[in-house]
């Protein structure tokens, strides 16, 4: 009996210490959910005022300029303040609501990290389009974007200019021979108050690929690389060259211009597109691929070699597009092939997509 007695009052005092442990446990998350809350409150009114002020500076430069009058600037500061005490309530009301839905539903993690990190986040991240994003500490909206990035992707047809002779006799196939480039491009504008001008310019890698006619492959014969008849019957005979390039590009087009409080973009969404400019880098390596039947076997020949190609390229590209498409050409001005008799360069025409 004084056994059982024992295990009771033990098991109760277990009990009673878990439930006090917990209920601690509760009432400090509890707290620190408060703590958070009210440390995200007073992240909102700052970054609006931080806004704000940033926007009142703008403005005033603006004023400076004699771009606006006085009149205009009292109003513009007059709407910014109005937008930012809006923009405090909207948030602060979004915050409540966000609130009282977790508390509702327990499974739903709040979107809370470090003084560091990001803090309620709805909508998107990018600054143009938030519904609501405080970001990392004392960020701030960029005034002027005069730079942006774009994936650049390009492919088409390849073929040679060989001196003295026109395409329609070109040593190789005009649907087999095709090019590829992939890369990344920024863009600047030029001009402080007009978007007609832009440089573009980035890194890219060049595959130019050339199939040719008539059974052939190329032959370093010494300091001279050669077409030559292959032995056996070529189901595939294809030669390419890799390079790295750094492009170049003045781009010239119409573009729109945002405006808003406490920036402004230019926009050339819907808008034709010229880039006239070159590129220039180094060839990193040419290969050959042939297939043919041998012994009733299908073989694979894989050739890496130098066959005398120039290891320094350097050409003319341009291109001319519409909502991030574009008709582009290159032209090699460097010869393929270092010591040949014949001068042969390397062109291509395709499409370009620059994807931001």
């Amino acid at each position: 009996m004084k056994s059982l007695i024992t295990i009771s009052t033990a098991v109760t005092i277990w009990l009673l210490t878990v439930m006090y442990g917990h209920a601690q446990e509760t009432q400090t998350e509890s707290t620190q959910k408060i703590e958070q809350v009210n440390t995200l409150k007073e992240k909102i009114v700052q970054t609006e005022k931080e806004a704000l002020k940033t926007t009142v500076e703008n403005i005033n430069s603006r004023l400076s300029n004699g771009e606006i009058t006085e009149a205009e600037a009292e109003n513009l500061k007059q709407s910014a303040a109005q937008k930012h005490a809006l923009n405090i309530e909207n948030k602060l009301a979004i915050l409540e609501n966000k609130m009282a839905l977790m508390d509702r539903n327990p499974e739903i993690e709040p979107d809370i990290e470090d003084d560091n990190g990001f803090m309620l986040r709805i909508g998107t991240s990018d600054e143009d389009d938030d519904v609501i994003y405080l970001g990392p500490k004392n960020k701030k909206r960029k005034y002027d974007k005069r730079t942006t990035s774009d994936f650049v992707f390009a492919f088409g047809l390849n073929n040679v200019i060989t001196k003295g002779e026109s395409l329609e006799d070109s040593n190789f196939k005009v649907a087999g021979s095709r090019f590829a480039e992939l890369g990344w491009a920024w863009k600047t504008r030029v001009f402080d108050n007009s978007n007609w001008l832009r440089i573009k310019y980035g890194i890219s890698f060049q595959f130019n690929g050339l199939k040719p006619t008539d059974n052939r492959f190329f032959v370093a014969n010494g300091e001279v690389t050669d077409l030559e008849v292959y032995p056996q019957h070529l189901k595939k005979s294809k030669f390419r060259m890799d390079n790295l390039v750094v492009p170049l590009h003045f781009e010239f087009g119409p573009s729109k211009k945002i405006e808003s409080d406490d920036y402004f973009r230019y926009s050339t969404a819907n808008k034709l597109t010229i880039g006239l400019g070159g590129y220039a880098g180094i060839n990193l390596s040419t290969r050959q691929k042939l297939k043919f039947e041998e012994d009733g076997e299908d073989r694979k020949l894989k050739l890496k070699a130098n066959y005398n190609t120039n290891n320094f390229i350097y050409g003319l590209s341009g291109y001319i597009g519409w909502q991030g498409i574009a008709a582009y050409v290159k032209y090699d001005l460097n010869t393929i092939f270092k010591n040949n008799l014949v001068d042969q360069r390397n062109v291509s025409l395709g499409l370009r997509f620059d994807v931001d």
